[in-house]
């Protein structure tokens, strides 16, 4: 329980937290950045760390830098940009590479394994694909999941790498600027914490849709 308040005080008070690391750190604060982004995207067993709400806050803090200050608006949008694409191609080709050992096991396959799942998951991946990498990089968890799916289901890599790249643009130009503009206005800033609350209510209501569509199907 405490784990849990400590991760949810730096989630609704990450201007402090991230305003602390550039205090504490200067320029080493993109090298932070660079980590948290890639591991929320790149390792499967890290998807709760802040993204959507990290990239608001840096691009608020990148505002109030101007000037002199430690963070640059187009060095931070690089970084964040590398990180989201790197960790997405590292992800897609740890499932890749899983799905291969997988397949190769032939009749030692595990009993998990369902061969007619896979040929339908790779089918799908082949014909929406695209689509899905570009929606789930603004939906929490699916946006760490998605690309290790897509290498199990052996997605072409070429669709695959051209549709991600598209949705890291999107992701991390729309959030970023979002906050390098609006970050720093007055109703936004002295309800900062709602707001990083309400981006995470958002972000999470495609996941709630999708669990409710299930429960009330027939």
């Amino acid at each position: 329980m405490e784990i849990f308040s400590q991760f949810l005080d730096i989630v609704l008070h990450l201007d402090q937290h991230l305003a602390a690391l550039v205090g504490q750190y200067g320029i080493w604060v993109y090298a932070i950045l660079f980590a948290i982004i890639f591991c929320e995207t790149g390792l499967v067993v890290t998807p709760v760390l802040p993204g959507d709400s990290l990239l608001f806050v840096a691009g608020a803090l990148a505002a109030e830098s101007v000037g002199g200050g430690s963070i640059d608006i187009g060095v931070l949008i690089a970084v964040l940009f590398s990180a989201a694409v790197l960790g997405d191609n590292v992800n897609y080709w740890i499932g890749r590479w899983f799905g291969l050992r997988v397949l190769h096991w032939g009749a030692g396959a595990p009993r998990f394994f369902n061969r007619a799942a896979y040929d339908k998951a790779h089918a799908f991946y082949e014909r929406h694909g695209g689509m899905m990498m570009i929606f789930a990089r603004f939906i929490p968890l699916v946006r760490t999941f998605a690309p290790f799916v897509a290498g199990v289901a052996r997605m072409t890599y070429l669709r695959y790498f051209l549709f991600d790249l598209t949705g890291a643009v999107c992701w991390v130009f729309l959030l970023t600027l979002a906050g390098y503009w609006f970050g720093n206005l007055p109703v936004v800033k002295n309800n900062l914490s709602l707001v990083m609350l309400g981006i995470i209510v958002v972000s999470l209501l495609p996941i709630v849709a999708g669990w409710l569509r299930a429960r009330l199907a027939p």
